[in-house]
């Protein structure tokens, strides 16, 4: 790897503190919308699925490029495409603030999510160059991850404390002085690094991985909000699954390509990769539900609701730093084991919470999910790139990064529609309502809401009783769901990890019993695969 590693400590760590910023800034505008989804129904009106895609169209599209992304900062430096990601972000970021309607809107966050595939993969790779030493890079990658996850659960907080003075747009503004001082600081203290022989940047191989895992995720979406019966969601399957079969196909074939899939080979990083995704399908979509719940079944302002969700940005601070720690005393086995099954409990508790069920429930189980996905996405990110060569470290932290935002827009999407369809089919409208009233209220709980506002009170209090009560079902269920898909990803994890039982200080210490199932070379050819990393 080409890279400059900062002569002093002051400067790595600083360093590190501008890369934390731009973790933050990404992961912050993936939930910070969620409390100022029942403004954005009142002002632009969107339909139920625009809605939808209001919130997950960022994901999808950062899912969709952040491996090209990552191979081409491997390709063209790092740092100079962080700082390219950054300013685009905030002429993307400018767009939204001030968007007229909702397919505006939605294109905007298109364009976040083109512009935060360039920073994210570029962020896990520098700290790679910056800290050479296993020790030093451990503590450095549970700061970043500590950052990631406290940015997505700070979101809901901070889109409260502007709700509360100003309209939903000013939570697209705040990006625009982090970005500057990130653009400032990024620009005077990070080292530039890439691979010193990329080798050619394959375009075929950029446009299937994006078709592959838009269409697919598209596919899966609206299968779960309409059903299989409409012809575009078989044929967006199929094109999906095809692009990325014949995806992986080429990247085999390639001298040099734009990921390489062998890497799946080592079952750390199938762990890893696979955990962070299932994890983040429960933690997304149970804050997209629950900023909803609060404000729109508890009649909570959007502060108190976004103080509500207070303890998962806590938890997730508390997680990312005591990884390390964590990892140490029992192995990267059960930590993350242990972890997913925590958040599967807690997740869980939303199957049992009701209109009036006490706040320390629900606090609680922001508590425990929050903590235990801190762990998750710190160990999965150190577990991803300790699995990798140095050389690719960018293609292979956008690996990582992708399971994150494509957990993220999967998350809104399976458990919006599941929380939707049981909304939609539990709404009792009453008689005498107007049949274009009842049809909007149908769409969502913001939408009742809105409708209720305009109807006599003997017509609006029994919708929005019935709104608010379809509203919680669907919460409770998808919230079942979210559970038993992080209970699966636990047994997967211990299968897939078995043989790092023992406590051990550095998850590379137990490569040889975790990853390939080819037997190792007596002596590593490249060090890097071997390399000891704290986790």
């Amino acid at each position: 790897m080409s890279s400059t590693v900062l002569a002093s400590p002051r400067q790595r760590w600083t360093g590190l503190a501008v890369l934390v910023l731009a973790v933050t800034v990404v992961a912050l505008d993936a939930t910070v919308l969620s409390l100022a989804i029942p403004s954005i129904s009142e002002t632009l009106e969107p339909s139920g699925t625009q809605l939808l895609w209001i919130g997950d169209s960022y994901s999808f599209v950062l899912a969709g490029l952040l491996v090209s992304m990552g191979s081409l900062s491997d390709r063209i430096g790092r740092k100079k495409l962080l700082l390219i990601g950054a300013a685009a972000f905030g002429a993307a970021s400018l767009l939204a603030a001030y968007a007229p309607s909702a397919g505006w809107l939605i294109l905007a966050r298109a364009l976040l999510g083109v512009a935060g595939a360039t920073i994210m993969p570029s962020t896990l790779s520098l700290i790679r160059g910056l800290f050479p030493d296993d020790r030093e890079r451990a503590t450095a990658i549970g700061i970043w991850g500590a950052a990631a996850t406290a940015g997505a659960a700070l979101g809901p907080v901070v889109g409260g404390v502007l709700l509360e003075h100003f309209w939903w747009g000013s939570v697209f503004l705040l990006n625009i002085p982090i970005l500057l001082l990130l653009l400032v600081l990024g620009a005077w203290l990070l080292p530039e690094s890439k691979d010193p022989k990329p080798g050619r940047w394959d375009v075929l191989s950029v446009a299937l991985s994006m078709a592959g895992v838009i269409g697919t995720v598209y596919a899966i979406k609206e299968a779960a909000a309409h059903g299989v019966a409409r012809w575009d969601v078989p044929v967006a399957f199929v094109l999906g699954v095809t692009a990325l079969t014949v995806f992986v196909r080429r990247q085999l074939r390639l001298e040099t390509p734009l990921l390489d899939v062998r890497l799946f080979r080592d079952r750390r990083f199938t762990a890893a990769v696979l955990a962070s995704l299932i994890a983040l399908i429960g933690l997304s979509g149970v804050v997209f539900v629950t900023s909803q719940y609060l404000q729109l079944v508890r009649g909570y302002e959007p502060l108190r609701a976004g103080m509500a969700e207070l303890p998962a940005f806590v938890g997730a601070v508390v997680g990312g730093l005591l990884t390390a720690r964590l990892v140490r005393r029992t192995g990267a086995r059960a930590a993350l084991t242990g972890c997913l099954l925590a958040m599967g409990l807690g997740v869980g508790m939303l199957g049992w919470l009701q209109q009036d069920t006490t706040y320390l429930l629900l606090a609680a189980s922001f508590l425990l999910v929050g903590t235990a996905e801190g762990v998750v996405y710190t160990l999965g990110a150190d577990l991803v790139l300790s699995a990798s060569p140095a050389d690719k470290a960018g293609a292979a932290s956008a690996v990582s990064e992708t399971a994150y935002e494509l957990g993220t827009a999967l998350g809104i999407a399976l458990v919006g529609s599941v929380v939707g369809s049981i909304y939609a089919g539990g709404l009792v409208v009453p008689a005498g309502t107007d049949p274009a009233a009842a049809a909007r209220a149908g769409e969502s709980l913001g939408a009742a809401v809105e409708t209720a506002h305009a109807l006599p009170q003997g017509v609006a209090e029994p919708l929005l009783a019935s709104a608010r009560e379809s509203f919680t079902h669907g919460m409770n269920s998808a919230g079942l769901l979210a559970a038993v898909l992080l209970i699966g990803a636990a047994a997967m994890a211990w299968r897939l990890l078995r043989g790092l039982d023992t406590p051990t200080s550095a998850v590379a210490e137990v490569t040889t019993a975790t990853a390939v199932e080819v037997p190792a070379p007596e002596k590593p050819q490249n060090p890097q695969k071997s390399e000891k990393v704290d986790a």
